[in-house]
C-alpha cells in the first residue's frame, strides 16, 4: 500500500472503533463525506484490499500511442538530433502537430542518447539588478563571435541589441568582425525602426571606451561614443560581464536556437541571414518578451537634423598647411579653394571617412573640394584584437594549383623545375 492508502486505513480503523465521525474523517483526509462513505463501504466488503487503487498495475489512460512515439523518434533522429528538449518540443508541436509534453520529449531523448542531462552548476551569487521600467530606457549591446553557419560560411560575429526592460531583441546583425562601422550599420537598422534610446549598455571594448590610461590628447570619446553623443544617446560601460548578464545570457541562447533555425531555413551566409533575422526576432520575442513596469516608450524620434550619413563616419581633425594640404592615412590631400590661400592657412578642418573609404573634408560644417596630391607606400598597420582575424583573411594565399602546393611530392624533380625563376 502507498503512504496515502496507509493513512486512509488508519482513519478507517478510527471510524471502526467509534473514535471519529465520518465528517471529522472527511476533514482530515480532505475529502467529502460521500467519499468517506464509499471508502467505508469498500473496507467493510473487502477489508484493507478495498482501499488499494484498482488502477494499480494497469496501463494509464493517458499513455502515448505507440505510433506517436515512433513518429516522434523518427523526426528527432531525422531533423532534431542535436536540439535541446525545449526547442525540439516546440518544433514537434508547431511544425508536426504532435501532442507531446516537454517532459515526454526530454525522457525520449535521454532514453535514446540524444540528450544528456547536465549537472546543475554551483550557484554563483551576484547582486540582483531590477529591470529598467520603460522600453527604450536602456539597451544592452554586445558582439558574439561564433561559427554561426556550422562551417557553411566563415566564422563571423553577431551583434545583439536587447532591451533591458522587456528582454525584447531589438536588433540582430551579422558582420565579419566587431568594428565601429559594423555597430554603425546595426544602428542604421535600429534607429528608423524604434527611434533613439536613452542609453546603451556595453562592455569596455575600445569601440565604446578610450582604454589608454592617462590619455591627454583627443576628446576622450571613441568614434562610436562621439556619434552617439551627437544623437543624444548615452553610452554606459559595464564593469563586469555579469553586470550586463541579460545580453550575455541571450548570446548563449542564440548560439543554440539561432544556429539550428538557420539550418532548418537553409540559410548559409551573412547576405541571406541579415534580411531574415527580423522574422526570427519576431518569433523569439513572442516567446520570451516580458511586460515592462511602465507602458511609456522612452525612445525619441529621429529629427531632420540627425544626419546619419555624416554622423556615422570616422572623423578626425586636421590643420591645413601653408599650401592648404593635409595628411590623412598616409594620403596627402590638396584643398581646392577660390579664396586666397592665406585665408585658410592653419585652419582646422574635419576629415570624414565612411565605411566605403570615401573621404569628405569639412570646414565649419561645409564640404571642401580637394584632390589627392600624394599617396605614400603602404606600411605596417595597427589593428585591434577583434579585427585581427579579418585582417589576416586579406593576406594572399597561393591557389590550389600553385607549384608551392606540390612541393615535396613523390616526383620532386618535376616540381622543382616548375617553380618560378
Amino acid at each position: 500500500m502507498s503512504a496515502a492508502e496507509l493513512t486512509r486505513l488508519e482513519i478507517v480503523h478510527r471510524l471502526e472503533n467509534k473514535r471519529l465521525t465520518q465528517k471529522e474523517a472527511a476533514e482530515i483526509l480532505g475529502l467529502s463525506v460521500r467519499q468517506i462513505k464509499r471508502i467505508w463501504r469498500s473496507y467493510r466488503q473487502q477489508g484493507a484490499d478495498g482501499l488499494i487503487s484498482k488502477k494499480r498495475g494497469e496501463p494509464s489512460n493517458n499513455r502515448l500511442k505507440p505510433g506517436t512515439t515512433k513518429q516522434a523518434l523518427a523526426l528527432l533522429y531525422r531533423h532534431y538530433y542535436d536540439f535541446g528538449p525545449t526547442l525540439a518540443h516546440e518544433k514537434l508541436t508547431e511544425h508536426h502537430h504532435l501532442k507531446l509534453s516537454h517532459e515526454t520529449v526530454r525522457k525520449l531523448m535521454i532514453a535514446e542518447g540524444l540528450w544528456k542531462p547536465k549537472k546543475a552548476k554551483k550557484a554563483v551569487v551576484h547582486q540582483m539588478r531590477e529591470r529598467r521600467a520603460c522600453f527604450g530606457e536602456l539597451v544592452q549591446i554586445d558582439g558574439s563571435p561564433h561559427d554561426w553557419f556550422e562551417g557553411r560560411s566563415p566564422t563571423c560575429t553577431l551583434l545583439v541589441f536587447i532591451d533591458d526592460a522587456t528582454g525584447r531583441l531589438v536588433e540582430l546583425f551579422f558582420t565579419p568582425s566587431e568594428t565601429t562601422y559594423s555597430y554603425w550599420a546595426a544602428m542604421r537598422r535600429y534607429l528608423p525602426r524604434y527611434g533613439k534610446p536613452r542609453a546603451l549598455y556595453s562592455d569596455k571594448s575600445s569601440i565604446f571606451r578610450v582604454n589608454i590610461p592617462g590619455a591627454v590628447s583627443g576628446t576622450g570619446l571613441t568614434q562610436f561614443g562621439r556619434s552617439m553623443k551627437e544623437l543624444g544617446v548615452e553610452v554606459i560601460c559595464a564593469n563586469t560581464p555579469q553586470a550586463k548578464g541579460r545580453v550575455e545570457n541571450v548570446n548563449g541562447t542564440l548560439q543554440d536556437r539561432l544556429v539550428k533555425e538557420m539550418r532548418l531555413a537553409g540559410i548559409s551566409g551573412i547576405e541571406e541571414a541579415n534580411p531574415w533575422l527580423p522574422t526570427f526576432m519576431a518569433d523569439f520575442n513572442t516567446r520570451f518578451e516580458v511586460v515592462p513596469h511602465s507602458s511609456h516608450d522612452a525612445h525619441r524620434p529621429l529629427l531632420s537634423a540627425d544626419n546619419l550619413d555624416r554622423c556615422f563616419t570616422w572623423q578626425e581633425t586636421r590643420t591645413l598647411s601653408k599650401n592648404l594640404t593635409l595628411q590623412y592615412k598616409k594620403v596627402i590631400y590638396q584643398i581646392q579653394s577660390k579664396r586666397p590661400g592665406y585665408a585658410m592657412r592653419r585652419a582646422a578642418v574635419m576629415v570624414c571617412e565612411n565605411e566605403k573609404g570615401e573621404v569628405e573634408i569639412l570646414y565649419r560644417g561645409h564640404p571642401l573640394p580637394y584632390s589627392i596630391y600624394h599617396k605614400q607606400a603602404r606600411q605596417a598597420q595597427e589593428v585591434t584584437s577583434k579585427s585581427l582575424d579579418n585582417a589576416l583573411k586579406k593576406i594572399w594565399k597561393p591557389p590550389a594549383n600553385h607549384p608551392w602546393r606540390n612541393y615535396g611530392s613523390s616526383n620532386p624533380g618535376s616540381q622543382v623545375d616548375s617553380l618560378p625563376r
